[in-house]
């Protein structure tokens, strides 16, 4: 766990930490996240019973954190702790997601039998396989700033046209190519490889 007992017995730690998100600190954030991560994740996979949709809800109720801090629109801490907070955030995530889960069940069984009708194992042992090459590229991706992780998911795996990924990050097409430039440089070799990721 990344929650200290010192953490936990001194309120002054989150209101301190708490008041710095409000101004928008990405290291309050990270301070955050490395007390409460486990927490939301726990508390995520209770509700919904499947550890990959608990980290779905974990990433969402912290991107949606950060999203109101850099807004400016994070409320003053009123009780001893965020984890509080934090849990509700996670809450409504948790909710979102399993209203999505059902809405895929609802459309799978809308599906004729016939055509799901396929080698179980297999298509697990593919599903296992992908995820694990996806997880490859993602990791040399990562490694870009966020304004060229965003033209490569854009340009090279969504197949974006330059203008199309222009509209979408509100940017100049000339910033969009020269973002996908310096991500081919900074990539070097690996950019061919994360330019045929068939996963996208």
């Amino acid at each position: 766990m990344s929650i200290h007992a010192g953490d936990r017995l001194d309120p002054r730690a989150d209101h301190g930490t708490w008041a710095q998100l409000r101004t928008g600190s990405e290291a309050a954030f990270g301070e955050l996240f490395s007390r409460y991560g486990d927490a939301v994740y726990n508390f995520a996979f209770r509700r919904v019973a499947c550890w990959a949709t608990a980290d779905d809800v974990t990433q969402a109720t912290f991107v949606a954190l950060w999203r109101r801090a850099s807004e400016g629109r994070v409320e003053e801490l009123r009780g001893d702790s965020a984890r509080s907070v934090l849990l509700a955030m996670a809450s409504q995530e948790c909710a979102n997601a399993l209203r999505g889960r059902r809405r895929l069940a609802a459309l799978r069984r809308k599906v004729p039998a016939e055509e799901v009708d396929r080698d179980h194992a297999d298509g697990v042992a593919a599903d296992v396989d992908s995820e694990r090459r996806m997880r490859e590229i993602r990791a040399v991706v990562n490694h870009l700033p966020a304004g060229q992780r965003a033209v490569v998911e854009l340009v090279w795996w969504s197949g974006c046209s330059m203008q199309e990924a222009a509209d979408a990050l509100g940017v100049p097409v000339g910033t969009v190519k020269s973002r996908l430039a310096r991500a081919r440089a900074r990539l070097g070799e690996q950019s061919v490889i994360v330019r045929r990721e068939e996963l996208a």
